[in-house]
């Protein structure tokens, strides 16, 4: 009995130390994030000695606040990684901004078309079978974001309003508002998203004082019968009273359009201004068309310059017909 104890005792012995041999084999490797500091350095400086450190957190470094030696590099942010977009106290957690031109606001995902293209797929190394795949799933993403009929209105009216509206992005952003509104409203129910849609992009450049014609608005968004035009003014009009938006556009507002649409040098600019001011506050352009005014002060001041325009010319930017550059004209020089 005690010679088989102690003979047990030796095996267990020897396969302790065994398996210390083994594990002495075995060399730990640091992984390359532990190489990296995540805190600041302590100690005395080997150049200087001195003990005050400066940490560069934008750029990962620890200097020597004394003689400008770079005691550690390459230093890991352990915080999260904030991205900030609207500049305010609340930081969203990285992501893209919010857009009120996308039905979801740009808050979930999307397979996109193009990397799914012949050139994309070859790009990316997929075979056919797989760009089969990935646009069977696409088809089914998509339709999964539309199943109700909001849904469906919000991702065609804001469609309309980026495609055809040619605003800039912040206007473009106060259209696709102004729809989301009227659609709260009921203003929607009965009526066409496409009329609307131009109704809101009419209203919103109308606000920001860059106003755009009627028929520039219903020709853009294919409204091109005389039925469709008058459709969408009384939508105007019924969108404009329901949300408040009240704003009167002026001659003044034109000038720099048809200006640019017109090519003429920037003193003629100046002279339209100018006429405008004196002529302005007569009683005699009530009723009047606001484009039509503005195309004839235009037409004059060319006319007094070095690069006159026909009316022909005039007419066509500011849509109105030369009898009515004509009556317009009587009454600008009487009052000029």
């Amino acid at each position: 009995m005690r010679e088989s104890r102690t003979k047990s005792r030796l095996g267990d012995k020897k396969r302790a130390q065994n398996k210390r041999k083994r594990r002495s084999d075995f060399t730990v490797s640091t992984r390359p994030s532990q190489s990296r500091n995540t805190e600041a350095v302590s100690g005395s400086c080997k150049v200087c000695g001195s003990d005050e450190w400066d940490t560069d957190i934008s750029r990962g470094e620890t200097t020597c606040a004394t003689c400008g030696y770079v005691a550690a590099e390459n230093m890991v942010d352990p915080g999260a990684d904030w991205v900030n977009h609207s500049d305010g106290n609340d930081r969203s957690r990285v992501g893209a901004p919010t857009t009120l031109t996308l039905s979801d606001k740009g808050l979930s995902t999307e397979i996109s078309r193009t990397d799914l293209s012949s050139s994309a797929a070859k790009r990316h190394g997929m075979s056919g079978k797989q760009v089969r795949e990935w646009r069977r799933r696409q088809r089914i993403d998509q339709r999964s974001k539309t199943r109700s009929s909001r849904a469906r209105n919000l991702a065609a009216a804001m469609q309309f309003i980026r495609d055809r509206g040619d605003l800039p992005p912040q206007i473009e952003q106060q259209a696709a508002s102004l729809y989301r509104k009227s659609v709260e409203n009921g203003l929607v129910t009965g009526r066409s998203i496409r009329g609307v849609s131009a109704a809101c992009v009419y209203i919103a450049a109308r606000e920001a004082k860059i106003p755009r014609r009627i028929d520039t608005i219903a020709e853009s968004f294919d409204m091109r019968t005389e039925v469709e035009q008058k459709e969408l003014k009384r939508t105007i009009r019924l969108v404009a009273r329901n949300l408040g938006t009240h704003h009167i556009t002026g001659p003044e507002e034109y000038f720099e359009k048809f200006h640019s649409d017109l090519q003429l040098p920037a003193s003629v600019l100046g002279s339209a201004r100018e006429m405008w001011s004196k002529v302005g506050s007569n009683l005699s352009w009530q009723g009047k068309k606001p484009s039509g005014i503005a195309g004839v002060i235009l037409y004059r001041a060319s006319q007094e310059s070095t690069s006159p325009r026909t009316q022909s010319e005039v007419c066509k930017v500011s849509g109105i017909s030369e009898v009515t550059l004509r009556g317009l004209l009587k009454i600008l020089n009487e009052l000029v």
